[in-house]
């Protein structure tokens, strides 16, 4: 209602009120104006942004892929015609298929190889793995492409096969090749040591250069002595002369009776062989030939036969041996030269015609070994194909290194150049700017007067935050990314929900938690007051942890000093549960009434260790645990689970970093989240362990916090980082997490935040 003045005229104010009423009636929410105009909105899209692939593959192709052992489902073979459109019509040196979880971007890589051999006579595909899918790569590639012949280079003999490999680069080959290469064997060196001369001195001996005998100095020009230099463990130059002051050393042979035994233990490693087993094997065949038969073909070794024609083990062996050798690499030779520097000094350039990056998120970081292998690799390649089911983090930076790796052309184009010196510093700071979200955070204190004024004191630091703009999506993501979800496969999968439980604390807990609180954040601000962020880790990893973890007693120390910040006893017994406990048991016994299994994760398992503590739990409840931990070789974690479902049980405890990649754990439709931890990338690839072709069962996702306690705020945060990320998926975000996403900092700083402003 408004109230005339004498001197706002009737008039003008009957005129404001018609205006506000006309553009009332032209408001339209954003929501009905795309549903309004949603087609002609498309239409002009593609108009302005003409698609690479319109829906109609072209006809070699699609006999390529009529021809493979596996039926591909329609949107899998779409996103196939679409990648190699993009890389051989339009000639675009990288693709990316941004594809869901369980969605099979396994099988769309491998199809893409095998159309792009028979098409464009491709030949050699690299394939970049994470090591527990190195065997996968090699059964699904086998199982896919009739003719293929799998390399596997993820043992002791890689440099002898990438040596074979030169040696046979001439031949002709039939069939696609494919090189399953381990990215962590990827980025493992040679054996070097330090190189130099000693000379006497009257106050010792200092280390020379044997070129041209100049002393060797630090950088304050003091000699360097030579006990100093030998445990020195990056590589020197000569200063003057730039002599390189190291050399290759050859790791220790094995003599004949360590060879025996190599053997002997690489035996005892196979399911059903023991000690007696294995010396019978060495006795009859000799330890030459089980060498070169493990090293060359494991299935050789499995059909064994004796002098009389007898099969040496049993059928039920042979399986049990079969699936367990699926995932081993034997290797009785030596070769410590690093893979991807070997590819690129020693072998010609495009001698693999197509890499594939799998889990191409994991190659983004900017000083990581095994993102400049990539990089590495990804030049000495004709084309790049990135698979990922999350392409980026939620900051901007998350994939300029990535994008800088796989398409230096078009980053460099764009004006991100490496400097000098070769650091990307700058260039990945201007790109943040560009597309991404910074903060500058002015601080001003005041100082002491000057002797003819009086001055106050202005700091500026940046510091990043979630975000991702439309022209970074169009310019980097839109052109050179293929999108494929689960949906767009179509009726192949079961319903899949996500809920959010917050559980309330015991009052003696809430209470003893909020006075912790209220100790540590104090201790904070003071600390962060006089710009000391020594304890921010401290203080947000114990109130993050504690709530899950107070049945043991917590000594908060200073991280510096080592001074004792607070201390609070054991707030349950071995024998009481906790409300998240509790919640848990009663999920798990909801889940075995269904005949459902349920996958929990819980990410403390270090020295804060809850996975023996909920085993207990269970356990006393009637169930049957398995506890997967690290110590379970990545290569085996597969085998391990099959082996655990085969006993029955009903529940599987494990942190969600050791089964974020590439399992399958379709036998668990029930997975909880005991905590969520800081990472994006974990946390929505293990929320899809479950969720994936070949599930039959509907898939429900429960994440667990303490209500009034940081783990809300960690998950609010998590909701939001969730939100950016799947913006450049192509996708409107529909995450369990959205009911706390209310409203960006990282996960430290936010929690950081809520803390100071909240006490």
């Amino acid at each position: 209602m408004k109230t005339l003045t004498p001197s706002t005229p009737a008039s003008s104010v009957v005129s404001s009120d018609r205006d506000e009423a006309t553009l009332t009636a032209l408001t339209v929410g954003l929501s009905d104006f795309v549903e309004e105009f949603g087609d002609e909105l498309l239409a002009a899209l593609n108009q302005a942004n003409p698609p690479v692939f319109d829906g109609q593959p072209r006809q070699e192709r699609e006999q390529v892929l009529a021809g493979l052992s596996r039926t591909l489902f329609p949107a899998q073979a779409r996103t196939v015609h679409a990648v190699t459109e993009l890389l051989i019509n339009r000639g675009e040196p990288a693709a990316i298929v941004n594809g869901e979880m369980g969605c099979g971007k396994t099988t769309v890589g491998i199809a893409t190889a095998a159309v792009l051999h028979r098409t464009a006579g491709y030949r050699r595909t690299l394939v970049l793995s994470p090591p527990h899918l190195v065997y996968k790569w090699r059964r699904e590639t086998l199982e896919t492409v009739p003719d293929a012949r799998v390399w596997v280079l993820n043992g002791p003999d890689t440099l002898s096969k990438l040596l074979k490999l030169r040696e046979t680069l001439g031949s002709p080959i039939e069939g696609p090749e494919f090189f399953v290469l381990g990215r962590v064997r990827m980025r493992m060196g040679f054996h070097w040591q330090p190189a130099f001369q000693r000379r006497r001195r009257q106050y010792g001996e200092e280390a020379v250069c044997p070129d041209c005998g100049r002393t060797l100095t630090n950088p304050d020009g003091e000699p360097i002595r030579p006990a100093a230099l030998d445990a020195e463990d990056t590589r020197r130059t000569c200063d003057r002369c730039g002599t390189p002051l190291w050399t290759l050393v050859r790791p220790k042979g094995l003599s004949a009776t360590d060879r025996s035994a190599a053997v002997v233990k690489a035996l005892k490693r196979i399911p059903t062989i023991g000690e007696v087993t294995a010396r019978r094997l060495m006795k009859t065949f000799g330890e030459a030939f089980l060498a070169s038969m493990l090293g060359d073909n494991l299935y050789e070794f499995i059909n064994l036969m004796d002098a009389n024609g007898q099969l040496v083990f049993s059928d039920r062996q042979a399986q049990r041996m079969e699936r367990a050798m699926a995932n081993m690499e034997f290797g009785f030779g030596e070769g410590g030269f690093q893979p991807s520097e070997f590819i690129k000094r020693y072998l010609p350039q495009n001698t693999f015609d197509l890499l594939i990056a799998d889990e191409a998120h994991e190659y983004k970081n900017r000083g990581s070994a095994q993102g400049q292998a990539m990089g590495v690799l990804a030049a000495k390649a004709r084309k790049v194909l990135l698979l990922t089911g999350t392409l980026m983090g939620g900051y901007a930076d998350d994939l300029f290194f990535l994008l800088f790796r796989a398409l230096p052309s078009r980053m460099i184009e764009d004006g991100y150049r490496p400097t000098q010196r070769g650091s990307l510093s700058s260039a990945a700071m201007a790109f943040m700017r560009d597309h991404g979200v910074l903060k500058d955070i002015y601080s001003e204190s005041a100082s002491a007067a000057h002797k003819t004024a009086k001055g106050n004191k202005v700091t500026v630091r940046t510091t990043k935050a979630p975000g991702f703009g439309p022209k970074g999506v169009l310019r980097y993501v839109l052109p050179f990314t293929v999108f494929l979800k689960l949906r767009d496969i179509g009726g192949v999968l079961p319903p899949y929900d996500e809920e959010f439980r917050d559980v309330a604390m015991t009052e003696e807990q809430e209470r003893v938690h909020q006075t912790l609180a209220c100790q540590l954040t104090a201790d904070l601000k003071r600390a962060l007051a006089r710009r000391d962020t020594t304890l921010l880790g401290v203080v947000l990893n114990v109130l993050l942890a504690w709530p899950d973890t107070c049945f043991r007693a917590e000594t908060v120390k200073h991280p510096r000093t080592r001074e004792p910040l607070a201390f609070v006893p054991a707030q349950f017994s071995d024998t009481d549960v906790m409300p998240k406990e509790a919640e848990l048991v009663e999920i798990c016994r909801e889940a075995k009434a269904e005949g459902r299994k349920t996958l929990v994760y819980t990410v403390y398992t270090g020295h804060r260790d809850t996975t023996a503590r909920l085993k207990g739990i269970l356990e006393r409840d009637g169930f049957k645990v398995a506890v997967l931990r690290a110590s379970v070789d990545a290569a085996r974690r597969e085998d391990w689970i099959a082996d655990q479902l085969e006993r029955g049980i009903d529940v599987l405890i494990t942190n969600p970093e050791l089964v974020k990649t590439g399992l399958d754990l379709l036998a668990f439709p029930t997975i909880v989240f005991m905590q969520s931890g800081y990472n994006v990338y974990s946390l929505q690839q293990a929320a899809r362990r479950s969720w994936r072709i070949g599930q039959t069962q509907p898939v429900r996702v429960i994440y667990l916090g303490y209500a009034r306690t940081s783990q809300m705020t960690c998950l609010g945060l998590m909701a939001k980082k969730i939100t950016v990320a799947q913006s450049t998926s192509g996708d409107v975000p529909e995450s369990g997490l959205d009911v706390l996403n209310q409203d960006g900092d990282s996960v430290e700083v936010a929690l950081a935040k809520q803390l100071v402003i909240s006490e």
